[in-house]
C-alpha cells in the first residue's frame, strides 16, 4: 500500500492528525464494529488523547471535506484514533495484515510529521526575510521621503505668465 495513499487518511480534527475507525477497518480489512468491539474490551489502553469520538459537527465538516467511504447510514459517530491510538491499535489488532498495515501507517504519521517539521523551519526562514525585507524598504521610503522634502524646500517655483522678449536686444 502506498505511503500517499495512507497519508490521504490521515486528517486534522481538534488540532491533532487522526485516521478514522471505518477507514481504519477498511485497512485493517475487518468490519468497522470488530476494531470498535475490540478497542472496547480494551478500552484502558486509549485514553481521550489517544482516541475519541467525533461531534456531529466535526463529522459533518469532515465529510464536506473529502471523506468517501462506505460509512452510510450508521447510527454512531465515528471513532477517530490519533497516531499513539493507531500504535495501541497494533497490541490489540494481532493479525499479519494489521500489524503490516500499522507500520505503514506510523511511518505515514512520521513522513507527515517530518513534513510540517520542513515547512515549519521553510515558514520561520519566510518570516524572517520579510522582516529584514520590510526594514529596509522602510529605511528606503524614509530616505526617499526625507530627499523629496529637501528638494521641495530648496526648488524655487517657476514663474507664471509671459515672458516679454525686447526686440531690440
Amino acid at each position: 500500500m502506498e505511503l500517499q495513499f495512507i497519508q490521504s487518511k490521515i486528517y486534522e480534527i481538534r488540532n491533532q492528525r487522526v485516521m478514522i475507525d471505518f477507514e481504519l477497518a477498511e485497512l485493517y480489512d475487518v468490519e468497522t464494529r470488530i476494531l470498535n468491539q475490540a478497542v472496547k474490551r480494551n478500552i484502558k489502553r486509549f485514553p481521550p488523547d489517544f482516541m475519541f469520538q467525533l461531534t456531529n459537527k466535526e463529522f459533518d465538516n469532515l465529510i464536506s471535506q473529502s471523506v468517501t467511504s462506505s460509512w452510510g447510514g450508521t447510527r454512531k459517530l465515528p471513532y477517530v484514533f490519533t497516531e499513539h491510538g493507531v500504535t495501541m491499535l497494533a497490541s490489540i489488532l494481532k493479525s499479519d495484515q494489521a500489524i503490516d498495515i500499522n507500520i505503514q501507517i506510523v511511518r505515514a504519521f512520521i513522513a507527515l510529521r517530518q513534513f510540517a517539521l520542513g515547512y515549519a523551519e521553510l515558514n520561520s526562514k519566510l518570516e524572517t526575510f520579510m522582516v529584514e525585507t520590510n526594514m529596509q524598504f522602510s529605511e528606503i521610503y524614509q530616505a526617499l521621503t526625507e530627499m523629496a522634502s529637501q528638494k521641495s524646500i530648496s526648488q524655487k517655483p517657476n514663474p507664471v505668465g509671459y515672458l516679454v522678449y525686447d526686440k531690440h536686444d
